[in-house]
């Protein structure tokens, strides 16, 4: 027993002397300092740059410049007027008002100033510029092709000098390799953002259900790259490029829940594969020839001057307002087409949605009013109609029943304007 007691002293003693020991030397330690030289060594020092290397900075290096901002501008009228469902008169009388719809990205291709970007970036623009990080001034733009189904675009930007990337070959793209993306994502403050990630799938059927130019609901199928890379709000029509600084891609979309939906999603996005663009791409650069193609200007859609004068058609309308149900087209619902007149010459019909002349939408009367008042006697024009046998049989009914109405088709019209005073518009 009494060396139990014997061995708990002992220890008792040894832990009181560890602690004093512990505490004097602790007490050593506070009163000293640091030398200068050993504070230099810790903190004053450098990275060598060069020794830092990746595949993504040698890409940032290489084509970062050469993408851009893409400025979708359009002029709205202050008021418009339309009936439901159906069919009814419309018109702007307010005064156009131009502004800033959206913005996206694009990538230059050509040192002649050609920009690839997103079809949806410049959809329905008046005007569109492009803008270059740390440059304030905006680069008015052309938009020289685009294609709306691939969701694809060219513009040509007279006198923008950035060096051009290389175009890759997107059939040769491997799942797990390098996704590079930049763009402007949330605009010009993130301007050439970079974000990495991998080729996660190839081939991937993405259906999309939108509208056609002239309102007309559609459904569209194509076919993208998944990546995981981050693709954020202006991202889209930027580029998703390889290691070795190939545009491979163009970012169009990333996937999120929305609504009341639980389900989490992260790190899905799609891009349209570059062989899709070369096509229209193509055409584009076989068709420069050097000079500035035309001005992408805006009219402010009120009514320029009376029909007394000008060329007809010979046509009784309607705006048609289908904004909903996306069964029928937007535009110029004919209810009569004048005996003897240009429009019966050309094979018009009650029933017919004029929705395009010339080649620029028309989406209601006043818009076709204005169209023709540009044109003078002789001018012959080319009148897309939608047609449907559904549409001719209520041109007397004040409401569409969009039970009645078919498939339809769009037809286009070739129509010589003449003056007759006695005919419609």
């Amino acid at each position: 027993m009494k060396n139990k007691h014997f061995g708990f002293g002992m220890l008792a003693v040894v832990i009181a002397l560890a602690m004093i020991f512990t505490t004097v030397l602790s007490a050593g330690a506070d009163s000293a300092t640091i030398p200068q030289e050993e504070i230099d060594a810790i903190v004053n020092t450098t990275t060598d740059s060069s020794q830092v290397t990746s595949p993504f900075t040698q890409v940032a290096e290489k084509v970062r410049n050469s993408v851009v901002g893409v400025n979708n501008y359009a002029v709205r009228n202050n008021s418009y007027y339309g009936f439901g469902f159906g069919y009814g008169y419309g018109y702007g009388n307010g005064a156009g008002q131009e502004t800033l719809t959206a913005t996206g990205s694009g990538v230059v291709i050509s040192k002649y100033g050609h920009v690839l970007t997103n079809y949806h970036v410049i959809e329905d623009a008046t005007r569109v510029t492009v803008t270059i990080a740390n440059d304030e001034s905006e680069h008015e733009a052309i938009v020289a092709g685009y294609d709306e189904d691939l969701d694809v675009a060219v513009l040509m930007v007279p006198g923008l000098e950035l060096d051009p990337v290389p175009l890759g070959d997107s059939d040769q793209l491997q799942v797990g390799e390098w996704a590079i993306v930049i763009g402007n994502p949330l605009g010009e403050e993130f301007a050439r953002t970079m974000t990495v990630g991998v080729v996660s799938a190839l081939d991937r059927e993405v259906t999309d259900t939108g509208y056609d130019r002239y309102g007309r609901r559609t459904n569209i199928t194509n076919t993208m790259i998944q990546v995981d890379a981050a693709i954020n709000s202006g991202n889209s029509g930027g580029g998703m490029f390889n290691v070795l600084g190939q545009l491979q891609g163009i970012p169009a979309r990333k996937y999120s829940a929305s609504g009341y939906s639980e389900t989490t999603i992260d790190n899905i996005g799609m891009c349209i594969p570059i062989n899709v663009a070369k096509p229209l791409i193509e055409s584009v650069l076989q068709a420069y020839n050097g000079s500035t193609p035309g001005t992408n200007t805006a009219s402010n859609g009120n009514v320029q001057s009376p029909l007394q004068g000008k060329p007809r058609l010979g046509v009784t309308g309607t705006t048609l307002n289908s904004t909903g149900n996306g069964k029928v087209p937007l535009g110029a619902f004919i209810t009569a087409v004048d005996a003897g007149s240009p429009a019966e010459a050309g094979g018009m019909k009650p029933g017919d949605i004029i929705v395009e002349v010339d080649g620029t939408v028309v989406s209601n009367m006043t818009a076709l009013q204005n169209k023709l008042n540009g044109y003078n006697e002789g001018d012959t024009i080319t009148v897309k109609v939608f047609r449907d046998e559904g549409l001719a049989k209520q041109v007397d009914q004040q409401y569409i029943t969009l039970s009645e109405i078919g498939e339809g088709e769009y037809i286009d019209l070739t129509i010589t304007l003449r003056i007759v005073d006695n005919l419609s518009m």
